[in-house]
């Protein structure tokens, strides 16, 4: 099933199907096609199960205008805006990294917008308190950028660290295009915005159906990072997808639907 491109919403987005919405969030070096046939498949597997997806562009990706200030908070209430426009029931949130982090803030902030959630490599804090190892990461993640490499010179270095090892040299050549196509500017601001996000109080009060997935190899955020979160979020469920590193939705995407539309289809049925 074709996807098509909507840019008159609070945030461009691809869309496939009719049916409950569920949004689809991406991390910090994505954007709207992660979610596409040639990477994920996500978007054409929910809409053959009867849901609505959109694969949004966060302020700042593709189409979508930046925010002032770009934090957490902001991009968590562009996605609350895009449900309003939507005028349907609550949506299922499937958020991937930086994604994930949108959704456990906006969850936090608007419970009402929320009817489920899917927590894809992703943490519900960055990195170690105090403030010391957030500016250290910062410093080494712009290196690459500071030191003219640009944003393809960064992904070339990043991204074969961030997947599982014997991951097919095409995939990894479209992960890597993908990452490198996130405007430097828009970058840098949402990692300087992920170093502040710290939603670890929050996720004890989490009501709503929960589904947490992490990648066997993922380092960033660990097999046992994610299980620490499911225990702390009631009823929630978690799936450890075998041969995937951090960019899991790419690089076991029929493991990651499989597990995404079995989630679904028992809690919106």
């Amino acid at each position: 099933m074709s996807a098509r491109l909507v840019t008159d919403a609070p945030l461009a987005h691809l869309r496939w199907g009719e049916g409950p919405p569920v949004l689809l969030l991406h991390g910090v070096g994505g954007g709207r096609e992660v979610w596409r046939d040639e990477l994920s498949g996500t978007g054409a597997a929910l809409a053959a199960a009867g849901f609505s997806a959109l694969a949004v562009d966060f302020p700042g990706y593709g189409l979508s205008p930046g925010i002032e200030p770009y934090e957490l908070s902001g991009l968590a209430r562009s996605v609350e805006a895009l449900i309003r426009w939507l005028e349907a029931p609550p949506a299922v949130l499937v958020g991937h990294s930086m994604g994930g982090m949108v959704a456990l803030e906006l969850a936090a902030l608007a419970p009402q917008a929320v009817g489920a959630l899917v927590l894809a490599s992703t943490s519900p804090a960055f990195g170690k308190p105090g403030g010391d190892w957030q500016q250290g990461f910062l410093r080494s993640r712009f290196a690459p950028l500071d030191a003219g490499l640009g944003m393809a010179g960064m992904a070339a270095q990043l991204v074969p660290a961030m997947v599982a090892p014997g991951l097919p040299a095409d995939r990894l050549a479209a992960v890597q295009a993908l990452m490198a196509a996130v405007p430097e500017a828009t970058y840098r601001r949402a990692l300087a915005a992920l170093v502040a996000f710290d939603r670890r109080a929050a996720l004890s009060v989490i009501t709503v159906p929960t589904l947490v997935l992490t990648g066997e190899h993922d380092t960033t955020a660990a097999p046992a990072v994610a299980a620490r979160m499911a225990e702390r979020i009631p009823g929630a469920a978690l799936e450890i997808v075998p041969g995937a590193g951090h960019l899991l939705t790419m690089e076991q995407p029929q493991a990651f639907n499989t597990a995404l539309l079995r989630f679904l289809q028992g809690v919106t049925r």
